[in-house]
């Protein structure tokens, strides 16, 4: 019960601290975007879609294993880490040259060079602060995480707004960004040297690193092929239909991106314990997985319906220029539902030993994005990239859930059960909206649809008193 009592804690943690990251995120996100206009929001953003590709190559799955290993293993996590960052750093100088060379054959502009090189110094330290933290996920704690990912945002807002209303160029406002994972950097490693007595320091262990490297190749595979699945649409967009559509198309993304937060929180905290789940106890790893598909249901059907019916609205959010990227909202925001069951179902894979397979499902998802966005994108823009994502998050959902019954004995009429019940809620819920938004505030709308959703649904019994009694708890409960 333990375990069970932590998942709670560590996703209340993560969940609270994400919401708050991702409010001043997306507040950030919509100034910028009033005032950079969709063409430089889309030179910013093709900057850090170009590098994110590139950083997977610094870690290459190696993170995923770390936590995974030292939850099984925690008397082993200083040869653990000692032996991954000895990996690690090599494959960092070898990504750095190969996206300085590629962006300077690519034979962009100046200011896009200048703000690639700068957003490099940043996937630098986010890829090493990302490995500090698996380790410390590894000891089931998520709070010191849940601190850093607050400070992170606020010195980007803090740093970049100043930078913007001083009459700076894009070259600052990226710096912003750099300051802040310098930051992160350094209070990662010090937690992990301070309070685990963890040293900080490359040693290659080979007889610790030999399964690690073995281990390693699926999930690397898996972190190459998602990592370029999810930033290619932008850099394809650039190319294909310019810097004006990667701004439209960012507007969307931004929106969908920001909302995983909530299976990432819930995931964050959940993988580890499926890992000591699956060695241990079987039973109630399938109990776990019923309730994470259950949890992604519920939550997402509501925001995937809302935003649809409130698209319009959520645009003049931004200036007038971003209403073309209407469209792409409410395709992209059907992913959703998709988005947030494959969490808890790649969260079950990899925990299990599975991560071939989950990395053959994202590998063919892939292939399947790049055909796609190539035919999509230059006839349909940034709606094209959308409907690719949509289609892609499909695929990627129907190939892991095949999986899953060949792992564990889960009851999946329970979840089709509740899917169906959340349906039945969104869609009244939605219809509520609609008839609501003409003479109402968005968020006195948002408002009431939530009120509507949730009391239609626990009417119709798809979750119980007991259920909301346990999260509070979570959140109240000392440690």
């Amino acid at each position: 019960m333990n375990k069970i009592s932590n998942i709670a804690k560590n996703t209340s943690y993560l969940t609270v601290a994400l919401v708050l990251q991702k409010v001043i995120s997306f507040t950030y996100f919509a100034i910028l975007a009033r005032n950079l206009g969709p063409e430089y929001l889309g030179k910013y953003y093709f900057a850090i879609a170009f590098t994110t590709i590139f950083s997977i190559f610094m870690d290459f799955g190696l993170a995923n294993v770390l936590t995974r290993e030292g939850a099984k293993k925690p008397e082993e996590a200083q040869g653990f880490l000692g032996s991954i960052l000895a990996i690690k750093i090599p494959l960092s100088i070898l990504a750095v040259l190969a996206s300085v060379l590629v962006i300077n054959v690519l034979d962009y502009d100046i200011l896009a060079r200048q703000l690639v090189y700068i957003s490099l110094g940043c996937v630098i330290l986010d890829s090493f602060t990302a490995t500090f933290f698996s380790m410390i996920r590894a000891f089931h704690n998520l709070m010191f995480e849940s601190i850093a990912s607050i400070a992170f945002q606020v010195i980007v807002m803090v740093f970049g707004l100043g930078a913007l209303y001083s009459g700076l160029n894009l070259l600052w406002i990226m710096a912003a960004l750099l300051l802040a994972s310098g930051f992160n950097f350094i209070y990662s490693a010090a937690v992990l040297r301070l309070k685990w007595k963890i040293k900080i320091w490359p040693k290659l262990d080979w007889k610790l690193s030999k399964p690690l490297i073995y281990i390693t190749i699926p999930f690397g595979l898996y972190a190459v092929f998602q990592r370029v699945y999810m930033y290619l649409d932008s850099v394809l967009l650039s190319l294909l239909s310019g810097d004006k559509s990667v701004g439209l198309y960012q507007v969307a993304f931004k929106i969908v991106f920001a909302l995983q937060f909530l299976p990432m929180a819930f995931t964050a905290s959940l993988y580890p314990a499926m890992s000591a789940y699956w060695a241990r106890n079987r039973e109630q790893l399938a109990i776990s997985f019923e309730r994470a598909m259950n949890y992604m249901i519920i939550i997402s059907l509501p925001i995937t319906f809302g935003i649809i019916v409130l698209a319009d609205k959520i645009m003049l959010v931004f200036k007038k220029e971003y209403l073309e990227g209407i469209l792409a909202m409410q395709i992209i925001v059907g992913s959703l539902v998709f988005i947030f069951m494959n969490f808890a179902i790649g969260a079950l894979l990899n925990a299990c030993d599975r991560q071939k397979v989950n990395t053959a499902n994202m590998g063919v998802v892939l292939i399947f994005a790049v055909v796609l966005n190539l035919i999509l994108i230059p006839r349909f823009g940034a709606s094209g990239a959308s409907l690719t994502a949509l289609l892609t998050n499909v695929l990627m959902f129907c190939l892991g859930i095949y999986w899953v019954p060949k792992i564990i004995s889960y009851r999946h009429w329970k979840v089709l059960k509740v899917f169906f019940k959340s349906m039945v809620s969104a869609g009244l819920m939605g219809w509520v909206v609609w008839y609501l938004k003409s003479g109402l505030n968005i968020f006195a709308d948002v408002f009431i649809g939530a009120l509507v959703y949730f009391v239609i649904l626990f009417l119709l019994g798809g979750f119980r008193k007991e259920d909301v009694l346990s999260i509070w708890r979570s959140f109240t409960r000392k440690a």
